[in-house]
């Protein structure tokens, strides 16, 4: 802990007996009694809430220091990984921290703070965090990625490997910063997974920088965040392709200008085709599609198990995707023969995969099969209320 507010006193005092006043703690030459008392009142006096080499204290500790008759000048706390952040506040008479600490390690405490007179007066402590296992501690991955640039209807997702209880804990440390200012929400998909979008589709050329500041903070049931992650990301041009699986055409727009309208097949009767707002979700070259992934066994007069599939996006977690589909051509543009993927030519699908990126919005008409709000980044199909309505601060 830092020094006691007596030991303070007492060091101030000494201070004074060698200043050239004359006085004495000892009681010869200089001023009275009262006069002594007096003095030794207005000299700063530090104190904290963390007491002197404790030890085990929980991480998520917020860590303060005061001063009384006098204003703090600077406080650190390090350890060897680096320094803790903070910040003054009640005019300079308290100081907070606001960074996370790490488990298991030690830190020094090193206050000053002057008086009215501009006398300074210093405090050093240390102290020791409570050690953490890694089933302790849950592990934000996000994405988007550093530096990708992403479709307008890409969410914001963050997925911890291990519970979190405390939501609101978590959530109040979630920040979602965007130029231009776009209004959004954070929504919790579950325990592990908490996504955050705009309330419209992204502004083409946003600028996003997402801040997970939970390193230290309680996660709930005895978990704490295990680190901060920061992310940045821009939105690039507005694709939006709109399928319509009853005339079986897919118009694909860019800033909201037509392109061209593609022929395309989509779910056959037994494997319809999900309507609503889907997003691409990942890209591949070229991709293996077998049927039992999507509980068509093998031996079954539906089943395939197809190596080379090329320019293939995926759209749910299901198993929807667009894709190179040169052995339906004959039907696209007429009929819906496939097993619920969206299939195109090659070259029309090479020339739509070229121009794709994650994010971009296809919404689906034409179907009276829904697309479902969790599967895959499908919060487009969520009314803004009900969005809102999952954040853990509504």
């Amino acid at each position: 802990m830092l020094r006691a507010a007596a030991v303070l006193a007492t060091v101030a005092v000494l201070a004074a007996a060698c200043d050239g006043s004359g006085f004495s703690p000892q009681g010869g030459g200089g001023g009275s009694d009262d006069e002594t008392t007096a003095a030794a009142a207005t000299e700063a006096v530090l104190t904290t809430n963390v007491a002197d080499r404790a030890s085990g204290v929980p991480v998520d500790k917020v860590v303060k220091v005061t001063a009384e008759h006098g204003t703090i000048s600077d406080v650190v706390v390090r350890s060897k990984a680096g320094k803790v952040a903070g910040r003054l506040v009640a005019d300079g008479t308290r100081w907070v921290s606001s960074g996370g600490l790490e488990p298991g390690v030690r830190y020094r405490v090193r206050a000053t703070a002057k008086n009215g007179d501009g006398k300074q007066v210093e405090s050093i402590s240390s102290f020791t965090t409570q050690a953490l296992s890694l089933d302790q501690q849950t592990y934000p991955s996000v994405a988007p990625l550093q530096g990708e640039t992403v479709g307008i209807g890409m969410p914001v997702i963050v997925t911890f490997d291990l519970p979190v209880s405390d939501k609101a804990s978590f959530e109040r440390h979630m920040k979602v910063a965007t130029t231009p200012v776009q209004q959004g929400s954070w929504r919790w998909v579950s325990d592990t997974v908490a996504h955050w979008r705009p309330k419209a589709y992204w502004k083409a050329g946003t600028k996003v920088s997402v801040d997970i500041g939970i390193n230290g903070v309680s996660a709930g049931g005895g978990i704490y965040g295990q680190e901060d992650r920061k992310v940045d990301f821009k939105v690039g041009d507005a694709h939006v392709y709109k399928v319509n699986a009853a005339t079986h055409q897919m118009k694909v727009f860019s800033n909201g200008k037509l392109l061209r309208t593609l022929p395309i097949t989509t779910g056959k009767p037994g494997f319809t085709t999900r309507s609503g707002v889907k997003v691409i979700m990942e890209k591949f070259a070229t991709r293996r599609m077998n049927s039992e992934t999507v509980g068509i066994p093998q031996g079954s007069a539906e089943a395939y198990d197809i190596n080379d599939v090329r320019w293939a996006m995926r759209l749910t977690n299901s198993g929807e995707f667009i894709h190179a589909a040169p052995w339906s051509v004959g039907s696209q543009g007429h009929a819906n023969v496939s097993h619920g993927c969206t299939g195109l030519s090659t070259d029309n699908a090479g020339w739509l995969y070229s121009m794709t990126r994650r994010g971009d919005v296809v919404d689906y008409t034409g179907t009276d099969r829904s697309m479902e709000p969790d599967n895959g980044y499908g919060d487009w199909n969520i009314p803004w209320k009900d969005y809102v309505a999952g954040s853990a601060l509504h």
